[in-house]
């Protein structure tokens, strides 16, 4: 079939064949075509026309087609929908090729290597991942293309990646073939992340072809002072990641100078689920920036500000130090509102200094990237000025090394014109007095139009031909257009270039000369410009590092200003950092609800935990009270305080904490097919296995996925576990509709009972949304459900129902657990003392709670048992009981 085809469709073939995974943009004249199952793609996900074209066989090639001046949207089309598009372009001048015109794909297009701003959220970093799996150890290596960042690590266990990735969720995911073998995992990342995911070869990912890359790409000559050296799977990660991107972009990617090793236990670990339960930048249902809290903190002037806090509020700190030099600036700012109204003046005009830095070394940018690039450039040097007015030592550090950049600005300020075109190719691009020979030919081109004009005057004197006109186009260039009523006063000296209907076109060699001299300065021109563009650009490119960390420290202090314009805005005060353990909050506030509530009067709570006495509160209390808002708020402002926030409360002492993980709620993975029982014990799980003593545990009715008696049998023995120092020994907030778990306090070493007050009117309650100490044993489930509407039928019915299920519950589980115990006991015979072995358990007719009496000769103990209300008792009453006497009866 391949013999049949044309030339250009041959040549189509033979590329396509090279990029089989991507849809080819194959360039024709204005146009990127795509044929055959390609072209099918693109209609429908596109929804453009289907055509079709010769192609040398019998029946036409499908095709369709999109402008290539409009062709970033149709691309950026694709990419969302998850698919890799390779650019093709004519690489040779049309008049200089021999035969067809040779074409080369110049850079594919992947959801991770997206260049197109407009099509990117500026507020978040889109991240390209490389996963290498060797075992149970993964190395992990990310990059941002836009804006240069590049990490790496490594860890050891599946659910870690999960988390790692959670941190990032980056679009485009790369791997090795161990990580695409596991098909679960692969559904489960792209069901939750829907990261775009794919496998690359084996080679991508050998070892000393990884090394090589990270060595030519970082100009080191060993990857010992990267730091990278103890992570074999993570410099596999990187190698590949740098493999790919070569593979690519087609072109150096110098402004990647940088690679940041880091390990996860270098910030407060916030695994995915508690990221998700605590709403950090999204919410838990619509997936909305509006109700979280970055919703809250971003008051920022920049994008690089916006993505910077975004990391900051992901990846809080650890060191005492690092925190408080960050709420030292936040304070400065704070108290000096007219420094800061200032700085947000001048950070307000700046662009998006890395991505359009990026767009500059990846040589993308057009005359008007590098206008908004100067544009930015020009608020520096004010910025600096201003630096010298702040004190704090976090911020004077910055200032004295604070780069203006004032020579990127003057060399673009002189080369490029204000309001310039978007084609580069095109000339108009470059400024008078710039470059010499530019002005030069601008004259010849200037003047000759005056020349034509001068010319025309002049024959018509010559000819006498009153309205003859000199014209030029493209085909034909300048000639004397005559009409036919004028032909017998035309001189010999014209040369005949066409006939027309009405009217004869001649040149002269007089007009052939000066249209060379025109037309030649026209052509140069133009070329001229776009090669000094070219090298302007390139001048910019070489002082990429510089720019680089002076927009990183653009991007600080945006952040530290707007973290210190919503401390005034919101009332937020500093917090006071401590490695003692203590978490001590006076009139704490949710820093999302009350937002949302606008003007409402949000009721404050107090909070306090310690390592020792106070290290687990157990809260009771109805439903939609406020128990998971108090708890959540508590977490958010440990968070706070720990990415250098002030905090919404009136006093904060912080004891700084390595893990916040959280259980709230729960809901069905249909598409795992886990129950909400299962998320939620999976999650539990984690948290167990995870936890410090040094975490704050925020967890939601524990148990409450299964039946009653299992349910509460967890949550006690959940409770144990992380209350005891020997296992965790955590901070723990321990919300719980199993009223018998507060019996805990005072029996088990650092458990306090705390209750959400309600107010009762009558069959009505008023929440009163206050956390006091002390618990409660009503759920109040009716009241609640009649707040929400449930019809008053249903109400008064389950009323009664509730009442006849009380009583009976209460009789049954006591009679369960003492029944038979109390009936035996009661008629002992004094004379025999024998206890019930497991042995003569196993041999019993009936179940036997072992440890219980057989006999026992003690008057007593059989008295008191005869007097005890078993129907008024409560279950763990009735155990407690049981166990007091027997160790008396023992003793």
């Amino acid at each position: 079939m391949k013999n049949k085809l044309s030339p250009m469709m041959q040549q189509y073939i033979d590329l396509k064949e090279q990029y089989d995974d991507c849809i080819l943009f194959f360039r024709l004249g204005d146009f990127y075509e795509m044929f055959f199952e390609d072209a099918k793609l693109a209609s429908r996900e596109l929804g453009i026309t289907l055509t079709g074209r010769d192609c040398g066989q019998a029946d036409r090639a499908p095709m369709c087609g999109v402008p290539h001046h409009s062709s970033e949207n149709y691309i950026n089309k694709l990419i969302k929908k998850g698919y890799k598009v390779a650019i093709c372009e004519q690489v040779e001048d049309p008049k200089q090729a021999k035969g067809i015109v040779k074409r080369e794909v110049v850079r594919i297009v992947t959801p991770g290597t997206n260049l197109n701003m407009q099509s990117l959220d500026e507020t978040k970093n889109n991240y390209l991942m490389s996963i290498c799996n060797n075992k149970d150890n993964y190395g992990i290596a990310l990059v941002d293309i836009t804006t240069g960042d590049f990490l790496v690590t490594e860890v050891k266990e599946k659910r870690k990646l999960i988390d790692e990735i959670g941190k990032f969720v980056p679009t485009e995911i790369i791997c090795n073939k161990d990580i695409i073998e596991s098909t679960d995992f692969i559904r489960e990342l792209k069901d939750r992340f829907h990261s775009y995911i794919s496998q690359e070869e084996d080679w991508y990912f050998d070892y000393n072809r990884c090394v090589k890359n990270i060595k030519d790409q970082f100009l080191v000559g060993a990857i010992d002072g990267l730091g990278i050296k103890e992570f074999n799977q993570g410099v596999c990660a990187v190698g590949a990641l740098l493999e790919y991107l070569y593979k690519t972009q087609k072109s150096n990617i110098s402004h990647i100078t940088t690679l940041t090793p880091y390990l996860t236990d270098s910030y407060m670990m916030v695994d995915l689920s508690s990221k998700r339960n605590l709403e950090l930048v999204e919410t838990l249902r619509e997936k909305e920036r509006r109700g979280s809290l970055l919703w809250v903190l971003d008051r920022t002037k920049t994008a690089m500000g916006s993505r910077l806090l975004r990391k900051w509020i992901e990846q809080p700190l650890l060191s005492k130090s690092d925190i408080e030099d960050r709420l030292d600036g936040v304070e400065e700012l704070k108290n000096k509102p007219i420094v800061s109204e200032e700085l947000k003046e001048f950070l307000n005009p700046i662009y998006d200094l890395e991505r359009l830095m990026s767009k500059i070394s990846l040589k993308t940018a057009n005359c008007r990237d590098l206008i908004a690039f100067k544009n930015s450039l020009e608020m520096l040097p004010f910025i600096k000025k201003l630096l010298s007015e702040l004190n704090c030592k976090y911020i004077t550090r910055m200032k004295d090394n604070f780069d203006d950049l004032r020579d990127v600005f003057d060399l673009i300020n002189k080369g490029i014109i204000d309001d310039p075109p978007i084609s580069i190719k095109d000339g108009g691009i470059i400024k008078t007095g710039y470059h010499q020979q530019v002005d030069k030919l601008r004259k010849a081109g200037t003047r000759g139009k005056q020349w034509i004009a001068e010319l025309e005057a002049k024959e018509k004197e010559l000819t006498g031909i009153k309205n003859l006109k000199i014209k030029f186009n493209k085909v034909f260039g300048y000639y004397i257009d005559v009409t036919k009523s004028n032909l017998n006063l035309v001189p010999d000296r014209y040369v005949r270039k066409q006939t027309l209907t009405n009217s004869e076109r001649y040149i002269t060699p007089e007009l052939k000369e000066m249209e060379n001299t025109i037309m030649g300065a026209e052509e140069k021109v133009v070329a001229l410009e776009y090669e000094l563009f070219v090298e302007l650009r390139n001048k910019v490119a070489k002082e990429v590092d510089r720019i680089k960390d002076t927009a990183y420290k653009v991007a600080i202090l945006d952040v530290i200003s707007s973290l210190a314009d919503v401390a005034d805005k919101y009332n937020y005060i500093r917090p006071v950092l401590s490695n003692d353990g203590d978490i001590d909050i006076k009139d704490g506030r949710h820093p999302v609800v009350e937002k949302m509530m606008n003007n409402e009067m949000f009721i404050c709570n107090d909070t306090y935990l310690n390592k020792e006495d106070s290290r687990f509160s157990i809260i009771t209390g109805p439903n939609m009270a406020g128990k998971s808002t108090y708890m959540r708020q508590v977490a958010l402002i440990v968070l706070m305080a720990q990415i250098g926030s002030f905090v919404p409360a009136s006093k904060a002492h912080i004891g700084i904490v390595d893990r916040i993980f959280t259980r709230v709620g729960a809901s069905d993975d249909l598409a795992s097919g886990q129950s909400t029982f299962m998320v939620e014990m999976t999650e539990v799980a984690n948290i167990l296995r995870n936890a410090t003593s040094n975490s704050l545990l925020i967890l939601d009715e524990i148990g409450r996925g299964t039946s009653t008696f299992d349910g509460l049998s967890i949550a006690w023995s959940v409770v144990e576990y992380i209350v005891n120092k020997k296992k965790i020994g955590a901070k723990t907030l321990f919300a719980t509709h199993y009223h018998e778990l507060t019996e805990l306090e005072g029996k088990v070493d650092g458990v306090q009972n705390y209750c959400i007050s309600v107010k009762e009117k009558g069959d009505d309650i008023i929440f009163l949304r206050k956390i006091i100490k002390g618990s409660t044993d009503n759920s109040y489930g009716v009241q609640v459900a009649k707040l929400a509407g449930v019809p008053n039928d249903v109400i008064d019915r389950a009323k009664i129902l509730l009442s006849e299920l009380s009583n009976a519950d209460i009789t049954k589980k006591t009679e369960i657990v003492c029944k038979d115990a109390i009936e035996e006991i009661a008629t002992i015979n004094e004379d025999d003392t024998e206890i019930i072995t497991e042995e003569k358990a196993k041999e019993a007719d009936e179940p036997v709670q072992l440890g219980l009496f057989d006999v026992m000769n003690n008057n007593d103990v059989i008295d008191e048992l005869k007097s005890l209300n078993i129907v008024e008792m409560t279950p763990l009453d009735a155990l407690n009981k049981l166990y007091e006497l027997h160790k008396r009866a023992l003793d």
